[in-house]
């Protein structure tokens, strides 16, 4: 075993066993760079009068709690647990400073309610020209309500989404990914309906969306690199990922149960 991971053992034995402040302080140090990863990757969905230095700011508080939290005798890989909570961190900071004007959060819940009333309809996934029309949009109108959508609002797999019919239990998308390397889920609820309602959900997308949210969300492309590979714009592309997440919302939301696309 590297010497570097020896070290790092030793001082989860201090701070978990001993109670050691020096060797949490450590921890917080040798984790750090995992803040600034994400608060990098959050940062290219959001606005840019949303400062990344805050988001990083945001996010070790995440890590922190993350560090006081973690269970050692858990299979699995810190790394794994503290990147879905730094991320949690982030989004509730945001959250609570109701940054995303009212108008444009209505809109988003129109669009989920449409494109879940209407592939329930129509047994697949509608164009947007059937959406713009049972919005009442023209073309342009219902573009323009994408990007403004994709460039001030959370519309990510981070998103917490309600898993009982009480509304009183929820999940982050990100955690019912399938984590390979553990053996034991970081959540304390039963996510598996949700998995496979999400895995359903997505293979019934349209064939350029999912193409959007497997290269982000498991290859870990950025916008720009992903429209590098579909030849199209950096916009083009947060709008088809923002249409991917507001139909996986209705979706899910509303238990539709689609037939797979031809």
């Amino acid at each position: 075993m590297p010497e570097e991971d020896k070290e790092i053992i030793e001082l989860w034995r201090k701070y978990k066993e001993e109670g050691d402040p020096k060797a949490r302080d450590r921890l917080i140090l040798n984790y750090a760079p995992l803040v600034k990863y994400v608060a990098g990757r959050m940062g290219t969905n959001f606005p840019s009068h949303v400062d990344e230095s805050d988001l990083i700011s945001y996010g070790l508080l995440g890590l922190i709690g993350a560090i006081e939290r973690f269970d050692l005798s858990r299979n699995i890989k810190f790394e794994t647990y503290a990147i879905t909570r730094i991320k949690g961190s982030i989004l509730d900071e945001l959250r609570s400073l109701d940054w995303v004007p009212r108008s444009v959060r209505s809109v988003a819940r129109q669009i989920e309610r449409s494109s879940a009333a209407l592939e329930n309809k129509l047994h697949r996934a509608p164009t947007d020209e059937e959406l713009a029309k049972d919005l009442n949009l023209s073309m342009q109108e219902f573009h323009d309500a994408l990007t403004r959508i994709s460039s001030s609002s959370i519309v990510a797999l981070e998103e917490l989404w309600t898993i009982s019919s009480t509304g009183t239990e929820s999940v982050a998308l990100i955690d019912t990914i399938e984590d390979r390397q553990s053996k034991d889920p970081a959540v304390e609820v039963d996510v598996t309906e949700v998995k496979d309602r999400l895995a359903q959900a997505i293979s019934n997308l349209p064939e350029r969306e999912k193409i959007v949210i497997a290269l982000y969300y498991y290859e870990g492309l950025t916008l720009r690199e992903i429209g590098d590979v579909l030849g199209v714009t950096e916009s083009r592309v947060s709008q088809l990922h923002t249409k991917a997440i507001l139909r996986l919302k209705g979706r899910l939301k509303d238990h539709v149960e689609p037939a797979p696309l031809s």
